[in-house]
């Protein structure tokens, strides 16, 4: 990781692994799920050009302990360990981009402290509350699958409840690096199974807060998305703060497939463009 500085943060009840890169105006990315940093490894560098690009394993994930795992199901705690990283990179307003869990985080952390969020991209935040079935969607299923039947059942439940089971898994690798990484997000599935999923599944964004906001909150999501859940919920967000959906290259995880595509398409909005 050439040019990267790892810190640790602590911040109250666990250590979180931060990846700071490059300078300029900070630009913090939020991963989502059961990812980590690494899963912006192939953004993050060409971001770096000209920001500040700041990303960090969510607590209770990969290098991020945490006291009690449980707490980790708290998005207003997950968005103050956003707010946490901000203040200790010393910024002043950021721009923030989360993915799938990482922008429910983000939604949450403008809401509460807008003061400390320039603009805010979230992409594909499955804010499923939204939706009139909205029970059908609770995680607690999942949750309960995963202590029944272990986690390989609920990861395949999870996929095709959402729709993209058909998404394009990783390609194979003997890169060390590379199965370092995989082994570490399937390490986190259990908890993402047990505390997250159900978290960001009965999250309630506050509709007028993040209105209020205006220009300052961006909606994307991934072209190859049509149909599937997180897609849905962000249409669904989009429709209730009266704004455009912002179309990304890919599927949710656009960022991985197709990396210089997506920072392409990801610059102008980090830069104000509508």
């Amino acid at each position: 990781m050439t040019g990267v500085r790892v810190d640790a943060l602590e911040v109250p009840g666990a250590r979180l692994h931060c990846e700071v890169r490059g300078s300029g105006p900070v630009l913090l990315l939020i991963p989502g799920g059961a990812a980590d940093t690494a899963s912006y490894d192939g953004i993050a560098p060409l971001l770096a050009a000209d920001h500040t690009v700041v990303t960090y394993d969510p607590r209770g994930t990969s290098r991020s302990p945490a006291v009690d795992p449980e707490l980790a199901a708290s998005v207003a705690r997950l968005a103050d360990d956003a707010q946490r990283v901000l203040e200790a990179i010393g910024a002043g307003p950021a721009t923030v981009f989360g993915s799938s869990a990482g922008a429910v985080t983000g939604l949450e952390l403008a809401t509460r402290r807008p003061e400390r969020v320039a603009r805010l991209i979230a992409h594909e935040p499955p804010v499923t509350a939204l939706f009139p079935d909205a029970a059908r969607h609770d995680g607690g299923r999942l949750a309960e699958l995963q202590r029944r039947e272990g986690t390989p059942a609920a990861t395949a439940r999870f996929l095709a409840d959402t729709g993209m089971a058909g998404d394009a898994p990783p390609p194979p690798t003997d890169d060390p690096a590379a199965l370092e990484t995989l082994a570490r997000f399937a390490a986190n599935l259990p908890g993402f199974f047990a505390h997250t999923v159900v978290a960001v599944s009965r999250y309630e964004p506050d509709i007028e807060a993040l209105r209020s906001l205006g220009p300052r909150i961006v909606v994307a999501a991934g072209r190859d998305s049509a149909g599937q859940v997180p897609r849905r919920a962000t249409e669904a967000l989009a429709a209730a703060l009266g704004t455009t959906l912002v179309e990304m290259p890919g599927d949710h995880r656009g960022f991985l497939g197709a990396p210089v595509a997506f920072a392409e398409a990801l610059r102008p909005l980090l830069d104000g463009a509508p």
